[in-house]
């Protein structure tokens, strides 16, 4: 049994409420699918428990602006990076500093567990990347995808042959080869891994975006995938969103509604 997270976008309080509902469960083994910085008041924080809590870590896009430049990003997205960069500077211990930056700069933006890790799980492969496996840090895959456009899920299903994680959305659910999108309510948070091909999007700890404001993530286990929610104090995060000049209220205010 293994835990998958994505999406803390700086959010301590998200963050350690996920995990410490993780560890309740006796669960060890964590990937974490990236962006673990942007937008939220507590960059080197999250990287300091990613770093020491998260077996694999990859590269999100939040990650990549921080680390070389923000690109089609809004003004907030974008104002949020360069802050993130400045604060990841501000620490006054330079090895602390600099052990966040090698961190971010190792980050991989794709990862496959080995065959019989896989096959342990009743699957034949299981691909982890932030965004797509067609373009791993930066592409979306939305639910709406399923009306308007059907290539762009079918031809994403023909780059693995079972099973392939994603986050970037922050919005939980099931892509199926059919074409289809299943939220977690459809399925009652449960999956069957065990036959179907299927991209699964893990949601968010840190902003979701499907009008839940707590902190998401998935628990994998022999041939089921389950849907976890985790009640966290948004409204420390926001009060600190909105003592930072620098970050967009919007950024806090939008934790309550979870959008």
């Amino acid at each position: 049994m293994f835990a998958i997270i994505s999406d803390i976008h700086s959010n301590l309080e998200a963050l350690t409420a996920v995990l410490g509902d993780i560890r309740s469960r006796g669960i060890d083994e964590i990937i974490c699918l990236g962006d673990v910085v942007g937008y939220g008041p507590d960059p080197g924080k999250c990287l300091d428990v990613v770093s020491q809590n998260c077996r694999e870590v990859l590269l999100g896009n939040h990650d990549w602006a921080v680390l070389y430049e923000p690109s089609r990003f809004n003004a907030s997205a974008e104002a949020a990076s360069y802050w993130t960069r400045m604060e990841l500077e501000r620490e006054d211990d330079q090895a602390k500093i600099a052990r966040r930056w090698k961190f971010l700069g190792e980050r991989e933006i794709r990862f496959v567990k080995d065959a019989q890790h896989s096959r342990d799980y009743g699957c034949r492969e299981m691909v982890f990347v932030h965004g797509s496996p067609r373009r791993p840090v930066n592409e979306y895959i939305f639910p709406d995808d399923i009306y308007n456009s059907a290539n762009k899920i079918s031809a994403t299903m023909e780059r693995f042959s079972h099973l392939c994680f994603v986050g970037h959305t922050h919005v939980p659910g099931v892509f199926t080869e059919s074409v289809d999108f299943y939220s977690p309510e459809d399925i009652n948070d449960v999956f069957d891994i065990s036959s179907a091909k299927a991209l699964i999007n893990v949601g968010s700890v840190g902003q979701p975006r499907d009008r839940d404001p707590r902190g998401g993530y998935v628990i994998v286990e022999p041939d089921t995938i389950s849907f976890v929610r985790v009640e966290y104090d948004w409204q420390k995060t926001r009060d600190k969103v909105l003592a930072k000049p620098a970050l967009d209220d919007y950024l806090g205010t939008r934790l309550q509604e979870g959008r």
